[in-house]
């Protein structure tokens, strides 16, 4: 049995790849969970499920803010997973926002996509509406699967005037309905041989003229789209909020997308959430955001105070819920969870609830006050047999490296160090190998394009996104490699002092030579970076760039080992990324990284 397990092990692993939530595990697959991590979060949507069902609420706004990885997408997938079996409710998931310029189409998009979903019946919650509508008006008790079988023989028989005809008996109850073809479409939704068209006509795409005319069904007109898909989606909810609560969840807020009215991602979701509030019959509006987004985007809103009462209109201080941090006890139920289903799918069992980790390790861990994202980041780098112990690194990796650390050291060294594109290159390689570790006293959480990209014009090279233990702001940290003087030392100094044009806390100018005394420009802007702005100047030490140019070398020359296919590229920069985590010398505790992301001296 031991064996059998350890052989799941090194073949298996669970943590491996499930470090965000992704939106299908939203919908069908949920991450294993614990009802107990942040239930103060999702118990505060069943509270107000359970009163607006009781009819104490009509409408309710939650908001929920946590930094990154700390599990609000595990909320949003637990919501859905606990209300799922039961039919008095209707999903509805938001998560990407292609256009915000024409942000009500697309929201009638994701309404009619999570619309198609399979509902507590395990049939399309446009179907569960189609019948709902049937059986009040006909005062029938049929199933949505009753409907289905008989629609093609009554088809046959009456043509399409017999949807047409269901069309105006549902009508003559629901005078509110001013698009008598919203319900015709959801009506043609139970017709196996027209359920596609209806779902793709009720999304607000066209369909061919011959099937518009034989469903008698108009097309959206191109030009009115925008316009016309805010008053469709609203006719939409209002038939499906007579029978169901929508449940709105507006996920993945945070992008730096801006609107052509100049309003963040962010900024026209709560101004669109506002709108839907104030003109829906019932319905829950969730929306998870970073805190920084609240404080620094909601709040500036035009007439803000409109909008956060209907985003935290449950809550008496006006504020979002906040996400915790995991604790020592948080951090053993999370990996308890995952290792019982994953060890049940496998039916096989472990000697212990936590094998192969130890308790008094993860309570360790837990005294960090860690995210999910961190804990399952730690789980899935540790989840190794016990015995044997697994290689700690692939032997081919080691090779590649000391015969690219070996040409470099014989290399002109000043030649190497002219090349601020492949220093830069490696030392942001290197960083991000730490995401999701704690360097320096900052959790490392994601590398990032320094925008506006035009106004950068490629001078600040990357930046750092992280955490800083103890403090509530991030750390956004601009680095620049820059080796040349004159304009082009002058121009990026001008960006790592600009922290408001770039969004930065923080910048380090990294160079190998000292600035010429005579470059009075150059001297006065790192004066500043350095004095008012508290940023830094970090020198090269050929010790220090030797193992990050190496290690660069390997992992940017996979033509070099004859690798062409893109799979087994991804495969080899993969191995190469497990190498720089295990071999701790080139990154974690590399000096020159060390002294990039450390604070400026007081």
């Amino acid at each position: 049995m031991v064996h059998d397990i350890e052989k799941l092990i090194a073949e298996h692993n669970p943590f491996a790849g499930n470090l965000v939530v992704r939106k299908e595990q939203i919908w069908r697959k949920k991450f294993p969970d614990s009802s107990l991590i942040n239930a103060h979060a999702s118990n505060a949507v069943f509270d107000a499920i359970e009163k607006i069902h009781k009819g104490q609420r009509q409408t309710v706004g939650i908001t929920i803010v946590a930094e990154k990885g700390s599990g609000k997408s595990h909320i949003i997938s637990r919501i859905r997973h606990q209300i799922q079996t039961k039919g008095d409710y209707v999903f509805i998931y938001i998560n990407k926002y292609d256009d915000l310029n024409q942000i009500k189409y697309e929201f009638l998009q994701s309404v009619t996509s999570s619309m198609r979903v399979f509902g507590s019946q395990k049939l399309m919650q446009w179907q569960e509406i189609a019948a709902a509508l049937i059986n009040e008006a006909k005062k029938f008790n049929n199933t949505p699967q009753q409907y289905i079988s008989q629609y093609p023989n009554w088809l046959n028989r009456y043509s399409s005037k017999f949807v047409e005809k269901l069309r105006d008996d549902i009508l003559v109850n629901k005078p509110e309905i001013t698009d008598p073809y919203i319900v015709q479409a959801i009506l043609w939704t139970l017709s196996p041989s027209h359920v596609t068209l209806a779902n793709h006509w009720l999304s607000g795409l066209e369909i061919s003229q011959e099937d518009s005319k034989s469903m008698g069904i108009p097309n959206l007109k191109q030009e009115d789209r925008e316009t016309e898909s805010l008053n469709r989606v609203r006719q939409i909810l209002d038939i499906i909020s007579n029978y169901r609560i929508p449940i709105f969840c507006f996920d993945e807020l945070d992008n730096a997308d801006v609107a052509e009215n100049g309003l963040t991602t962010a900024q026209v979701i709560a101004t669109l959430a506002k709108d839907l509030y104030n003109n829906l019959k019932r319905g829950i509006f969730l929306l998870a955001m970073y805190p920084e987004t609240w404080n620094d985007q909601i709040k500036a809103l035009p007439q803000s105070e409109a909008v956060i009462d209907r985003l935290v209109s449950e809550q008496i201080d006006r504020q979002p819920i906040q996400l915790k941090y995991l604790n020592a006890d948080d951090v053993v139920t999370v990996v308890q969870q995952w290792l019982k289903e994953f060890y049940e799918e496998h039916q096989l069992e472990p000697p212990h609830s936590l094998y192969p980790f130890n308790e008094t390790e993860l309570r360790l861990l837990g005294k960090q006050r860690p995210t999910v994202r961190v804990v399952l980041n730690w789980c899935a780098n540790k989840f190794i047999p016990p015995e044997p112990p697994m290689p700690l690194m692939p032997p081919i990796i080691e090779k590649y490296y000391q015969e690219e650390l070996e040409n470099i050291r014989q290399a002109d060294i000043y030649k190497l160090l002219e090349d601020e594109v492949g220093i830069s290159k490696a030392i942001s390689l290197c960083f991000r190998t730490l995401i999701d570790k704690t360097i320096e006293g900052v959790i490392i959480e994601s590398i990032e394009e320094v925008e506006p990209s035009a106004k950068n014009n490629g001078f600040i090279d990357f930046k750092i996104i992280g955490k800083v233990i103890g403090k509530k702001n991030k750390l956004k940290l601009g680095v620049d490699v820059v080796q040349q003087d004159g304009v082009s030392l002058n121009a990026a100094l001008s960006r790592l002092i600009d922290y408001t044009t770039f969004k930065l806390t923080r910048s380090c100018l990294v160079r190998s030579k000292p600035i010429n005394p005579g470059a009075a420009v150059a001297k006065e802007k790192l004066a500043e970076l350095l004095n008012r702005k508290k940023g830094k100047l970090v020198g090269i030490r050929q010790e220090d760039i030797q193992p990050i140019l190496a290690i660069s070398n390997v992992f940017y020359g996979s033509a070099n080992y004859g690798l062409t296919d893109k799979q087994d590229i991804q495969d080899f920069q993969n191995q190469v990324f497990d190498f720089i985590s295990k071999k701790e010398e080139i990154a974690l505790k590399n000096p020159l990284i060390l002294e990039i992301i450390s604070p400026p001296p007081l």
